[in-house]
């Protein structure tokens, strides 16, 4: 039984370090997701605290200027169109008898997107960067049920999210100079909740827990600048308030492990995620005189299909002080003609090594590949969508690293 056990405080804990790298390469508007596995840890309490650091290299070709059909002005067919970014992680996990609690700050969505004024997209984007900030509380009661125990979850979370969007306006073809640039700025915050169950078999380091997210449902205010543009309308020339609406996606995610042999240990996921809840975030003028379009004033134009996210890995512990882990994800492409999700292939890896009997260090890191594709006009109850530009892009490379502390006390 010793051996058995002893997997729980190696392998099984590196495994948990390796999977947080891998949400950051998820479709849609993922960054880190949400991730509750520190409540699992067997120590009375635990801090920890993290950082993953993602480098995207997509790149962008074969632009051309939706309205006018050729490429845009004075701009360019290529661009580089993701920046890197770095996801925090801090936690604290305690227990009073058969309840764990954890309280954690995280930054599940997020995007940066960066092609420049430039190329011949920049009717579509010129810079787009969108950031969210978690804060939760997630209790779980557990009991003995057969050869092992049984947890109920359950729990809460704080959300806000704020983030920009400039773009060029109103280009009138070929011959034309840009109109000018306009710049959306948008925020609000929301509660969101969640609900699981988990079964765990300490002696065999086996563990399968199913965790819903809920949805976050967002009132979105803020501005739209269209100063720079010549006063065509009666929304262009001025600055004014904008409100809109939006869903972030609820998840369901079903994670097993186990031990396999001495000191040995098999993990993976399986997670849905609602994106379809994003398709056109229509922005319309706070109490305008002048009313709202059919498609906004502006709009946030995703048309995004469910996420889907599997992996699998194996943990070893190669002594007292060192453990392993390595992974394969794939993860479904959320992009349905316009933008640039497209599947994603990942391999990760990575070592924990105990400094003390209370400190935890743990160093990740992981490889991936952005598959092709394409962007374009796309038709969805009878609105055309991406009319502003069309591009291609190919197989691109993503890395990212993380490290993290846990100190246990």
């Amino acid at each position: 039984m010793a051996k058995r056990v002893s997997i729980i405080h190696g392998a099984v804990c590196l495994a948990v370090g390796i999977t947080s790298v891998t949400p950051a390469f998820a479709g849609g508007l993922e960054r880190g997701g949400y991730n509750i596995d520190q409540l699992f840890d067997a120590s009375p309490f635990t801090f920890q605290s993290g950082v993953t650091y993602v480098a995207p290299q997509r790149k962008l070709k074969n632009a051309r200027d939706g309205a006018a059909g050729n490429a845009f002005p004075g701009g360019v067919t290529t661009a580089d169109d993701t920046e890197n970014y770095a996801i925090p992680y801090v936690g604290f996990k305690g227990s009073y008898g058969d309840v764990d609690c954890l309280v954690d700050y995280s930054q599940p969505f997020g995007a940066h997107l960066n092609p420049g004024s430039n190329w011949a997209g920049a009717q579509s984007n010129i810079e787009t960067k969108l950031r969210t900030d978690n804060y939760g509380l997630t209790c779980s009661y557990k009991f003995d049920a057969g050869p092992g125990q049984f947890r109920f979850i359950g729990g809460g979370f704080y959300q806000e999210i704020e983030g920009f969007k400039t773009r060029n306006v109103l280009y009138l073809g070929p011959g034309s100079p840009p109109a000018g640039n306009g710049r959306l700025d948008l925020g609000d915050e929301a509660w969101g909740w969640r609900a699981g169950i988990a079964y765990e078999i300490p002696e065999y380091a086996l563990r399968t827990s199913l965790v819903y997210n809920s949805r976050v449902k967002y009132d979105l205010t803020g501005t739209l600048d269209l100063t720079q543009v010549p006063v065509v309308n009666p929304f262009t020339g001025r600055r004014f308030n904008v409100v809109g609406s939006a869903e972030a996606p609820d998840s369901l995610e079903l994670k097993f492990q186990s031990g396999i042999a001495p000191d040995w240990l098999a993990f993976g996921s399986v997670k849905w995620t609602n994106w379809s809840l994003i398709q056109s975030i229509r922005f319309c003028e706070e109490n305008g005189a002048f009313g709202c379009p059919a498609t906004g004033v502006t709009s946030l134009d995703l048309l995004y299909r469910d996420g889907w996210t599997v992996s699998g890995g194996i943990g070893h512990k190669f002594n007292d002080k060192l453990s392993g882990a390595v992974s394969v994800t794939w993860d479904r492409g959320t992009s349905t003609g316009i933008g640039a999700s497209s599947d994603t292939w990942t391999l990760g890896a990575g070592v924990q090594y105990a400094v003390t009997d209370n400190i935890e260090w743990r160093l990740g890191a992981a490889v991936g590949v952005l598959t092709s594709g394409s962007s374009g006009q796309v038709t969805r109850g009878g609105v055309t969508y991406g009319t502003d530009a069309t591009y291609d892009y190919g197989n691109d490379v993503v890395a990212a690293i993380n490290t993290s502390v846990k100190v246990k006390f």
